[in-house]
């Protein structure tokens, strides 16, 4: 059994030339700036499989990202965990393989190195289509209130890993 690192692990995930797609790792490089003891960042434009290396071999991960369900207000901040998207894994080609999928499958291949505890900070956002270094100014406005979220999803892993 492998041992995990207590170092948290903040990836914000995302494009920084499709507009509101920038959200994730504008938030990370936030939190990088802040140089906060016991958390690394990452800043990463992939998904699917390719998130499985990255989070190997940490115990806790934060993983900060846009989401379009169009039920909410862009801007609007959620709280997931990996359970939440359960019903969204499923049988693809490894072309299409999403973020859920790509978790499942790391569990399943190298379940000692997966981390025990993944959050998922989500920004609804407005634009995920247009070719824009640039987010939309409710998804922009945004951002201190996602930092925020972060950090708080970063103290609940110090505070859990103290009791431990």
């Amino acid at each position: 059994m492998s041992e995990l690192s207590d170092t948290i692990l903040v990836i914000g995930l995302g494009s920084p030339i499709m507009s509101d797609d920038a959200i994730g790792l504008e938030v990370a490089d936030e939190i990088e700036r802040m140089g906060l003891d016991g958390v690394e960042t990452r800043q990463e434009p992939v998904g699917g499989l390719d998130i499985i290396p990255l989070l190997w071999g940490y115990r806790n991960v934060i993983i900060v990202d846009a989401i379009q369900t169009r039920q909410y207000d862009p801007g609007t901040i959620m709280f997931f965990d990996p359970e939440d998207f359960d019903d969204t894994v499923g049988d693809a080609s490894a072309h299409d393989i999403n973020l859920a999928t790509g978790m499942r499958i790391g569990r399943e291949v190298e379940p000692d190195m997966m981390p025990e505890s993944v959050r998922f900070v989500a920004i609804e956002v407005e634009d995920l289509q247009t070719v824009h270094e640039g987010m939309t100014p409710k998804v922009q406005e945004a951002k201190p209130s996602a930092v925020r979220a972060v950090l708080h999803l970063i103290d609940e892993f110090k505070a859990q890993s103290k009791q431990d």
